[in-house]
């Protein structure tokens, strides 16, 4: 499977939204990522199932909606209602997570769990045959364009050897400082998704620099 590049409307322009979402349908981007973002888990505040429901009609690309929030169990059939594909929640966020994870899928989407970059993979150990997706963040969660944390890469590569062994086709996907100059080595890690806010946003042409996220890693498997 060739890997999917996930830009997040976080780093997009918000007096013009649906234009942004436009521009992403009409790209080679595979999903639009959605940061939700509660002021407590994380300390700054995005937006929520409005905006969610608003851009639903825009796009037929799926929603990879990524709740940053406490109590993601309180939100999560309302952001399904709202048009979410995908529903990622946090380790951290969740102690009971087993009960949250079958709580996103009884709502008929694909169930996904963060963890932030001091959170090591082994402790996704009892759930990983539940998800669909682990996001392994590689920068501290709440704000958009900082730097890439590298450490994250032997994080990639610790639970791509997990998923190799057990025989499951659980995506990674990695979010924070992704850009040109380290998708290569992500990708080589094991990631399968590159969520990217600020590389493609602040981009001379948003579409470019998305179709060349998208052919990077092709080079970089190739060579």
């Amino acid at each position: 499977m060739t890997h999917l590049v996930a830009p997040s409307i976080l780093a997009a322009d918000f007096t013009r939204l649906g234009d942004d979402v436009t521009l992403l349908q009409d790209s080679e981007a595979d999903w639009i990522h959605v940061d939700v973002m509660d002021g407590r888990f994380v300390p700054n505040i995005s937006f929520g199932m409005m905006i969610v429901k608003a851009i639903r009609p825009l796009t037929t690309k799926p929603l990879d909606v990524h709740l940053m929030i406490v109590e993601p169990e309180k939100y999560i059939e309302a952001f399904s209602e709202a048009g979410a594909d995908h529903i990622i929640v946090h380790y951290e966020a969740c102690p009971h997570l087993h009960r949250t994870i079958q709580q996103i899928k009884e709502c008929g989407a694909l169930a996904g769990v963060a963890i932030n970059p001091h959170t090591p993979v082994g402790l996704l150990e009892n759930v990983l045959e539940d998800l669909d997706q682990v996001l392994i963040m590689s920068v501290n969660p709440g704000f958009g364009g900082q730097k890439f944390i590298y450490q994250s890469l032997k994080k990639v590569e610790e639970l791509k050897f997990r998923l190799i062994e057990r025989n499951l086709k659980t995506l990674i996907s990695i979010d924070g400082g992704v850009g040109l100059h380290n998708a290569g080595k992500i990708l080589e890690a094991g990631c399968n998704v590159l969520v990217a806010g600020s590389t493609v946003f602040r981009a001379e042409d948003p579409k470019e620099m998305i179709a060349q996220l998208k052919h990077i890693g092709r080079d970089a498997l190739l060579a």
